[in-house]
């Protein structure tokens, strides 16, 4: 395993800049964004895609500071009802694959995407429950959208060798591990998981039990170092559906946290073995959202914590077992 980082809270950076920082902490690897949310403030893809001289400038940058890609983050809603923002995010996505296919990385990590609740509807709509009846009818439709394009979206990352790992995210329509287990079964096996461990702690989801639910699919294509603190103060007076502002911290349910400070290093060299044990021994990106922290600061307490949690080397044979 390796440490990664998500690399947009150090947009105020150069690439070079971001790159030695992080070599001086510790870190092994990036996850650039390439487009949508995380922006491209390191990896400019209309700079890069297709240019085999910017593309060696990249490697020989990497390579000078022993750092490599994890992953292309583009996380948009290519389901969305107004076409023109769908046919954007499309295409950075498509993009994001042939970049990835060009400069040897294998997962681009994104959304699932979230389609309005019928054909005549003009904004996004998370179904949480099946009734009133409409609801459930709306989110059959849904699914219908979303497999027919992911099914098209799967086909093409496997022409390009590159897989796809989807954050389970609320307010999207995969948000948590059968979801996401579905739209694997519906397309094919580039579709996966990028798991974010932040978004399913808020919602109750034991996170060890999803990792090995997914992990027994081989499902697990990246893998998001984040942290949440649930804050039972307020969460026992209105739960964890909360939409409080995400800067007005004492009366949030929830919060989005640095690495250990939601939960302690023994839960996360359990999470860390359970991993090794259902086979995923790629990088741990750390994502940054803690509102508490300056960004270095999380970033530099995170590497600290993983580095005593992630495994370096593989196991031997068992010979206490003999």
């Amino acid at each position: 395993m390796d440490i990664g980082v998500h690399t947009p809270p150090l947009a105020d950076e150069s690439l070079e800049g971001a790159l030695d920082y992080l070599s001086e902490i510790g870190v092994d690897a990036i996850e650039p964004g390439v487009g949508g949310y995380p922006g491209q403030d390191h990896l400019p893809r209309e700079e890069y895609l297709d240019d085999e001289d910017a593309q060696a400038d990249l490697d020989d940058l990497l390579e000078e500071y022993g750092m490599r890609i994890s992953a292309l983050a583009t996380h948009n809603n290519p389901l969305h009802p107004d076409d023109e923002q769908a046919a954007d995010a499309d295409t950075e996505l498509r993009e994001a694959i042939r970049l990835a296919d060009q400069i040897d990385v294998g997962v681009v990590t994104c959304f699932s995407g979230l389609p309005a609740g019928g054909p005549e509807d003009e904004v996004p709509n998370w179904i949480t429950a099946p009734w009133p009846t409409e609801h459930a009818e709306a989110h059959e439709y849904q699914w219908d959208v979303a497999v027919d394009y992911w099914s098209d979206l799967a086909a093409f990352a496997d022409d390009h060798g590159v897989d796809l790992a989807i954050e389970m995210h609320p307010n999207m329509l995969v948000y948590e591990p059968h979801g996401m287990a579905k739209l694997r079964e519906e397309t094919n096996d580039r579709v996966g998981a990028n798991f974010d461990p932040s978004h399913l702690y808020w919602q109750g989801i034991s996170i060890t039990d999803a990792i090995r639910f997914l992990g027994e699919r081989d499902a697990i294509h990246h893998f998001h170092a984040k942290d949440t603190k649930v804050y039972e103060e307020q969460a026992r007076e209105k739960g964890v559906l909360d939409t409080t502002a995400y800067d007005d911290e004492p009366n949030r349910s929830w919060l989005f946290r640095s690495v250990g400070y939601g939960h302690d290093e023994s839960h996360w060299k359990d999470l860390v073995s359970t991993l090794r044990m259902v086979g995923y021994d790629g990088t741990l990106s750390i994502e940054h959202e803690d509102s508490l922290t300056s960004s270095r600061e999380g970033l530099e307490k995170a590497v600290e914590l993983l580095e005593r949690a992630v495994f370096r080397t593989q196991p031997g044979e068992a010979y206490w077992a003999e």
